[in-house]
């Protein structure tokens, strides 16, 4: 900073700042001063931009962390609560597919025997060769071990069936495990 003959003025080396953070508004006031004196303020206006600010990197504020927390919270037992049914409904879908698969292969059974397996037989029969009347003609096991439903309980075999006598009737006691109630599925329930 030099000071002479009344004028203030800066040079560029004494401003500790970059340029282009501060503004100046240059005005003549004259004063009652000797002729040929006059003084020239100068208002520096300065803005102090932190250098986080500058870049446009602001964090989150505890409040905003919370909130979003909150919604994917939400969002999160609002799928697993919504999966729950998926889960039923695809134990469903996979017991109606073995009661299919075991519907083929007691109609195989009966090509090869020329009947079905009576029910004292029961399912067994497609495991493991009948000892007992009536012994099929030929026999091929059709399974390893004997499927089980959805949830994980063993098929209940009637023949004659309890819809159409002609036909074999494999059911799954469902998700109650309990034989007779609404939710068992029958292979020969209307699909």
């Amino acid at each position: 900073m030099n000071e002479a003959a009344g004028l203030v003025t800066w040079n560029s080396g004494d401003f500790p700042f970059p340029a282009d953070n501060f503004s100046v508004e240059r005005r003549y006031h004259p004063c009652n001063l000797p002729s040929k004196t006059s003084i020239y303020l100068m208002k520096v206006k300065f803005e102090r931009r932190d250098s986080a600010q500058a870049r446009g990197a602001q964090g989150f504020t505890l409040l905003e962390m919370v909130i979003v927390l909150g919604i994917i919270g939400l969002i999160l037992g609002a799928v697993i609560g919504l999966s729950g049914n998926f889960m039923g409904l695809g134990r469903e879908v996979q017991t109606e597919g073995k009661l299919q698969t075991i519907n083929a292969s007691l109609k195989a059974y009966r090509i090869r025997a020329n009947h079905f397996p009576s029910e004292s037989q029961g399912l067994k029969a497609l495991v493991e060769r009948p000892t007992t009347a009536p012994e099929p003609r030929r026999w091929e096991n059709a399974f390893e071990t004997l499927p089980k439903d959805g949830w994980d309980q063993e098929f209940v075999y009637k023949y004659p069936g309890s819809k159409d006598p002609s036909q074999p009737e494999v059911i799954s006691k469902g998700k109650d495990g309990e034989l007779g109630t609404g939710d068992d599925l029958s292979s020969q329930d209307a699909k």
